[in-house]
């Protein structure tokens, strides 16, 4: 168990909707690769099944999800289609503008962490590292390891 927990962390770094500002998740895209973890990249205006169906294919630990507009609204959609898929040991992370009033929502709907405009470099690579290890450990539990 210690070789899977050990592996580096994979991650989707994506946009859903119809935002394509994608400045701020090609930087968190490096800050994660930099900090060794392996990253799938896509470009901005992903829809829910191309996500749900790399997730799949990349074997992903944690899906990042970058959001400027109002696109955080679907994640519960993604959400639900991730469970649908037998995906729910993926960790979902959303960073951008999401209202404070929202942030309850998404985290009702799965979503394990939430960052903001200025979320610094350390924090949002130790989460989500964390949150990859956690998720390995459960893929690595529910195949009998």
């Amino acid at each position: 168990m210690d070789d899977v927990l050990s592996t580096p962390g994979r991650v989707l770094v994506t946009k859903i909707g119809l935002d394509g500002h994608d400045r701020g998740s090609r930087i968190v895209a490096a800050f994660l690769r930099d900090a060794g973890m392996e990253v799938i990249y896509t470009p901005p205006w992903q829809s829910i099944d191309a996500v749900v169906a790399l997730a799949r294919q990349e074997d992903v630990d944690v899906i990042g999800l970058s959001t400027l507009a109002t696109d955080h609204l679907i994640i519960p959609d993604l959400m639900d289609a991730l469970q649908e898929a037998g995906l729910e040991d993926v960790k979902v992370v959303v960073g951008g503008i999401v209202p404070n009033p929202e942030h309850d929502m998404l985290h009702d709907a799965g979503v394990a962490a939430i960052f903001g405009p200025g979320a610094a470099r350390e924090a949002i690579v130790d989460s989500v590292g964390q949150l990859a290890a956690t998720a390995r450990e459960a893929k690595f539990e529910s195949l009998g390891g």
